[in-house]
C-alpha cells in the first residue's frame, strides 16, 4: 500500500498502523528502515515489524502483538487529515 513515498506491506489508515514483514532486504538496510520508520511515526503511524520466520513459525504471537497494538489505539498526534498521504 502506498504511504507517501513509501510502500507498506499492510496498512490500516483508519487505525494508523503499518505492518511490515521483514525479509532479507531489511537485514541489509537497517539505517534506511530506521529513517523510514521515523518519518512514518512523525506522520502518525505506528509501524510493527515481523520477520518472515515469525509469520511462518509463530502466527499466534504475531496476531497477538497486532491485537495488542490495536488495543492501544492510534499513535498520539495522529490526524485523519493526512489520510491518503503523509
Amino acid at each position: 500500500m502506498p504511504v507517501g513515498p513509501f510502500f507498506a506491506d499492510f496498512l490500516c489508515r483508519e487505525r494508523s498502523i503499518i505492518i511490515e514483514l521483514d525479509g532479507h532486504s531489511h537485514d541489509v538496510q537497517p539505517e534506511r528502515d530506521a529513517m523510514r520508520d521515523r518519518i512514518l511515526k512523525q506522520a502518525g503511524y505506528r509501524v510493527l515489524h515481523f520477520s518472515n520466520g515469525d509469520v511462518l513459525g509463530n502466527v499466534e504471537g504475531v496476531t497477538s502483538a497486532i491485537r495488542m497494538a490495536l488495543a492501544e489505539g492510534p499513535t498520539p498526534g495522529s490526524s485523519r487529515k493526512r489520510a491518503g498521504r503523509i
